[in-house]
């Protein structure tokens, strides 16, 4: 197994799922650029060794809540290799979830800060940093078997909250992957609830924790 830089330790079937996904070169200008945002680095962090891989998930295995996010940020997750840390993104996302009692501390600041998810489970639609947080439709769906995989090792989850459009379409595009059409097909919106016509999880659109999107909404 490829060293994780989050210190959990995961079920054996889980662990594999974030070794592939570790070890995944399917989108070559997102694995080129992720290597070298890792070696050009940004001046605050010179001194940080860069992740520079794509990101698996983190957080509870039995989680009931799983949060799906666009994609690791340059400097955050693709930096550190644990989804929403690094950058402020991760600090205002933990801060909510430390106040509803989902997280055990208020910050994610770095893989070794002690932070641990409280049934709640944290991933990206893509798992490699894009140019501009603008991933292309392919590699969108590309991703999505990673999303799948992931998925399927998380068999307690209950609600899904989308941060975000794309986390929003990724998850609609797995459940018409797995035979379950919604029609008319949901749109995106911040508090949008979408139930499944089958017995499944119950998908919540929700912005993205960004600075960008906090400051648009």
């Amino acid at each position: 197994m490829i060293g994780m830089p989050n210190l959990l330790f995961y079920p054996p079937r889980l662990a594999a799922v974030h070794d592939a996904i570790v070890r995944c070169d399917r989108c070559r200008r997102l694995r080129s650029y992720c290597r070298r945002v890792a070696a050009e680095k940004k001046r605050a962090h010179r001194d940080d060794v860069y992740w520079g891989r794509p990101v698996p998930g983190f957080g509870d295995p039995n989680a009931q809540l799983l949060l799906i996010g666009l994609a690791p940020a340059a400097h955050g997750a693709n930096r550190t290799g644990r989804p929403f840390t690094g950058d402020g993104s991760g600090d205002f996302l933990m801060s909510a979830l430390h106040r509803t009692g989902f997280a055990n501390i208020a910050t994610s600041r770095h893989p070794s800060d002690g932070l641990r998810l409280l049934d709640a489970y944290i991933l990206s639609a893509v798992r490699c940093a894009p140019p501009d947080n603008k991933p292309l439709p392919e590699e969108i769906a590309r991703c999505l078997d990673h999303l799948e995989a992931e998925i399927a090792e998380l068999p307690r989850v209950r609600v899904v909250v989308a941060l975000g459009k794309i986390g929003f379409d990724a998850w609609l595009q797995l459940l018409r992957r797995r035979g379950i059409a919604i029609s008319p097909r949901p749109q995106f919106a911040h508090g949008c609830v979408v139930r499944p016509p089958a017995p499944g999880p119950t998908l919540v659109g929700c912005y993205h924790p960004s600075r960008q999107s906090l400051w648009t909404h």
